[in-house]
């Protein structure tokens, strides 16, 4: 422990930011948990009524592995199983399990960055607007790319194997650019 003690005292800007780095990636894998069992279960509540309505933007038609999906920053085709029946996992139930899981798991990590991770005693409201501003943008971006995975995957693997690569993708890059931002909005120890 001497050894480890003496380490961050001569390296504190490293180790300021092993620290956060750490308690970042506990954090954040602890709401990507929290967005897994929302993405898995969620669109199963709200059925196959929510699942058959599509709503996408801007629905840019694309084919990709044989697949023909419609590419956006926000939205999901409804999809259908080989004999055209609709099924869970997309369409209307699966964007709002997308974006309730992803808003909730924020709101969780959003106190626990600012105040553990980052001890910012910033401006909670300017800080707020900034997180929101990054999450919008940081979703459309993440959906971009996870409209085309879900479409290809969802033919081609079981729901349960997909919604962990959708994790995984929206939560993965999610928490890289996401660690970036907190570093920029939540100064330590200073009002923002």
């Amino acid at each position: 422990m001497t050894k480890l003690k003496n380490w961050m005292e001569n390296h504190p800007k490293a180790a300021k930011w092993l620290r956060e780095g750490g308690l970042f990636f506990l954090f954040s894998n602890l709401v990507t948990v929290i967005q897994y069992i929302i993405y898995a279960f969620l669109p199963d509540l709200l059925g196959l009524e929510l699942a058959g309505i599509a709503w996408s933007w801007p629905a840019i038609p694309m084919k990709l592995f044989g697949v023909a999906f419609t590419w956006n920053a926000i939205g999901y085709d409804v999809l259908h199983d080989a004999a055209g029946n609709v099924l869970i996992g997309g369409g209307v139930g699966y964007l709002i399990a997308m974006l309730a899981g992803s808003f909730l798991s924020q709101a969780i990590n959003f106190p626990l960055q600012r105040n553990i991770t980052f001890r910012s005693k910033g401006n909670v409201w300017y800080q707020m607007m900034w997180y929101f501003i990054a999450w919008v943008a940081i979703t459309l971006v993440v959906n971009s790319i996870n409209c085309v995975w879900l479409a290809v995957a969802s033919q081609l693997l079981p729901g349960w194997l997909y919604n962990i690569g959708t994790t995984v993708l929206m939560g993965g890059i999610s928490m890289v650019v996401f660690f970036f931002v907190f570093k920029i909005i939540f100064p330590e120890g200073r009002k923002a």
